[in-house]
């Protein structure tokens, strides 16, 4: 794990929530992205030192959507910057960590993601993501 990449916000409504992050950093969003597998639009803004990426549903079934329903808006993951996911994911998965995939999949920003799953980080979602993006959909493996 190198570096805090990016702190994920959970939003139900994209549009507005660029308006209010825009004035809240003085700044617009950089790329709007829809990851159409997840069922999710994001939108990323630079800070500098991270980013932030505010994560809407596009579908019902989608995990944001449930999540949302759930726990409401607000913070959904924390995503650290790896050179190799897989190592990353046999190390933790050593130290009794659960990973919701098997293997890294493709998200956004062109990026490759593993998720940790919650219930083993005292309900705080951390996702591990690889700078750039060298899976295909048909290298994806879906949840576990």
């Amino acid at each position: 794990m190198k570096k805090l990449e990016h702190i994920g916000i959970a939003v139900k409504d994209l549009d507005a929530a660029n308006i209010l992050f825009a004035k809240l950093f003085g700044r617009p969003h950089y790329k709007i992205e829809d990851v159409e597998k997840e069922g999710v639009r994001t939108s990323f803004f630079d800070l500098g030192n991270v980013k932030i990426e505010l994560v809407a549903a596009t579908r019902p079934d989608s995990a944001i959507a449930k999540f949302i329903e759930k726990r409401g808006e607000g913070l959904h993951h924390l995503a650290f910057e790896s050179e190799n996911i897989e190592h990353e994911m046999r190390d933790l998965k050593s130290k009794e960590f659960v990973w919701l995939s098997e293997k890294p999949f493709p998200g956004a920003d062109n990026k490759n993601v593993a998720f940790i799953h919650p219930k083993t980080t005292n309900h705080v979602w951390w996702s591990f993501v690889k700078k750039e993006n060298k899976l295909t959909e048909s290298d994806y493996s879906g949840e576990t």
